[in-house]
């Protein structure tokens, strides 16, 4: 397989994810504003969804944009990836009835480290099979380098969450997305330039 064919079926599977996560939202009881307000904590977890598979969407289209080689191995492991991200419409609707529960976002969790421990698997694979493209080596590289400190944080979030304030799990991702994930994605578009 090529990784044009990997890419468009991930992109695929990612959309129908993402079009299901909305989908999964919950209607107000009225049509007014305090209901609306209502279910601040469900627009929270969808939003906070959706931008953390739009982003990541974004970085498998930025690692794959420079390699040149896949292997089988990679492939099976971004079905894994997809796999775990099928998830996510499920367990963003479990924190949102269950916001405060260690149960919920402890779920939450390991979803999100799953599919970020297997993006970090792939990045490890692909520096490996592309080791004679200097190019791609140095974009992987930094992505490695910015993933660990990113899974560090939702670990820690992770625990803290278990052990004594539940939303923190939730809180981990969002402090990643904003401060690690997006702020990367704009260095990699400048780097381009």
């Amino acid at each position: 397989m090529n990784k044009e064919r990997l890419a468009a079926f991930m992109d695929a599977v990612l959309a129908i994810i993402m079009t299901i996560l909305i989908l999964e939202l919950k209607k107000p009881e009225t049509a007014t504003l305090k209901a609306l307000w209502n279910l601040k904590v469900d627009f929270f977890a969808y939003t906070l969804s959706f931008f953390w598979l739009g982003t990541m969407w974004v970085n498998l289209h930025n690692e794959w944009h420079k390699i040149k080689y896949i292997t089988p191995l990679i492939v099976w492991v971004n079905v894994v990836l997809l796999f775990f991200s099928s998830f996510f419409p499920y367990v963003t609707s479990f924190v949102t009835l269950y916001y405060n529960s260690s149960v919920a976002q402890g779920f939450y969790g390991v979803i999100v480290l799953a599919v970020t421990f297997c993006n970090i698997i792939s990045l490890y694979l692909l520096e490996k099979v592309n080791k004679h493209d200097k190019e791609s080596q140095e974009s992987l590289k930094t992505m490695i380098r910015w993933i660990k400190v990113d899974i560090s944080i939702k670990i820690i979030g992770l625990i803290i969450s278990c052990i004594f304030y539940p939303p923190a799990m939730m809180i981990s991702v969002y402090i990643t997305l904003l401060g690690i994930a997006l702020p990367e994605q704009y260095k990699a578009i400048k780097r381009r330039r």
